[in-house]
């Protein structure tokens, strides 16, 4: 019988359980993306506290483009010796580091008309207004490079694998909705055009770290929206992955924005109510390929895991917002309380301070 404290091999990879930690914006970077303690506490914490592999919050792989503040960054060589620092500190309590690497794209209220936003077509974003420039294929060939720099820089830094953020409606996750790509050329119409970005990032990426490298990707299962990326998009994106040599894909789908949630509840996935919301997407996906799926989104329960774990063949799980509130959560469930997660998905996380649970913010100025 499967348990969720297994220790199990992903490539050359050893992971001492099947917890991740998905990659979560800290905002706690400095304006240029640099690494700060206050960061480094929080990475420390996570490791202190059990979780298996850490996935870093997003990094900004072009200097100018950067869809949040307080994010990293990994846009040139600058960043290698703070992120050794980093990767040493998590490697010393046996758990792996992989840094999630992103380009934002039209989905960010962060210095709009400071900066040049492109997007895969000139498609104003449904929920934040931005009106983005059309990529040029110039355009589309720098972001792969970007994308493969950023990869070999965390190779460099000690980092045990990168995470392509192609989901949530940043820019990879706009090129694979037809609801935002309306590309006539070989990037849009079919969804094998509208991945091949990615197909192409992962090819680039592949050529500058090798084939022992951990290259991962997050993807939506659907976007949940009518024009949108579709379950059936996703089924065909993961096994042409798979054929091309992506290590792991963690299954997620848009969740928060206003239009999304409204359909999402339509549709009857009432994800604030319910855990382990993309389950049945990760289980399908997981059945028709033979790497591993690692799935997202309101992993709250053990007994919940443990029969998806049982039942299915998804290997591992991630959470989020979960070690906001507990970062030593994983460290608890492994002795004697094994009580759900004490999160309650309330989503006031986001502080201009840098993102805490509240109740932690409380305490601490109580």
């Amino acid at each position: 019988m499967k348990s969720l404290f297994d220790n199990t091999t992903l490539k050359n990879m050893d992971l001492k359980n099947r917890f991740f930690r998905s990659a979560t914006w800290e905002g706690m970077a400095d304006e240029k993306g640099h690494i700060t303690e206050k960061l480094y506490d929080v990475y420390e914490n996570l490791a202190k506290g059990g979780v298996g592999t850490i996935i870093t919050g997003y990094a900004f792989v072009t200097e100018y483009e950067q869809p949040n503040p307080g994010m990293m960054g990994i846009y040139d060589d600058s960043f290698i010796e703070e992120y050794k620092d980093l990767t040493k500190r998590i490697h010393n309590f046996d758990t792996n580091i992989i840094l999630q690497i992103a380009y934002g794209g039209s989905q960010t209220n962060f210095n709009v008309g400071e900066r040049v936003i492109l997007a895969p077509s000139a498609v104003a974003h449904s929920v934040y207004g931005v009106m983005p420039r059309e990529a040029t294929k110039e355009e589309i060939k720098g972001l792969i490079e970007s994308f493969a720099d950023a990869s070999l820089r965390a190779k460099n830094s000690g980092f045990d694998g990168v995470q392509f953020h192609a989901a949530h409606g940043y820019i990879y996750s706009q090129f694979l909705s037809p609801h935002y790509n309306k590309r006539t050329d070989e990037y849009g119409g079919n969804i094998e055009n509208r991945a091949r970005i990615i197909f192409e990032t992962l090819a680039a990426v592949r050529e500058k770290v090798g084939k022992d490298f951990q290259v991962l990707i997050k993807i939506n299962c659907s976007d949940f929206i009518e024009d949108g990326f579709s379950f059936e998009d996703c089924e065909y994106v993961c096994k042409r992955l798979e054929e091309l040599g992506i290590d792991a894909i963690e299954i997620s789908g848009v969740v928060g924005a206003k239009e999304e949630d409204k359909t999402l509840r339509e549709k009857g996935l009432k994800y604030l109510e319910k855990e382990s919301y993309f389950r049945k997407y990760a289980a399908k996906i997981a059945d028709e390929i033979n790497i591993p799926v690692i799935l997202v989104g309101g992993n709250r329960s053990l007994d919940l895991m443990e029969d998806v774990l049982e039942n299915t063949k998804i290997q591992y799980f991630s959470l989020s917002r979960p070690f906001l509130r507990e970062p030593d959560l994983i460290n608890r469930w492994s002795g004697e309380d094994s009580s759900k997660a004490k999160c309650i998905s309330c989503g006031k996380c986001r502080d201009l301070q840098g993102n805490s649970c509240i109740f932690n913010r409380n305490k601490k100025t109580a």
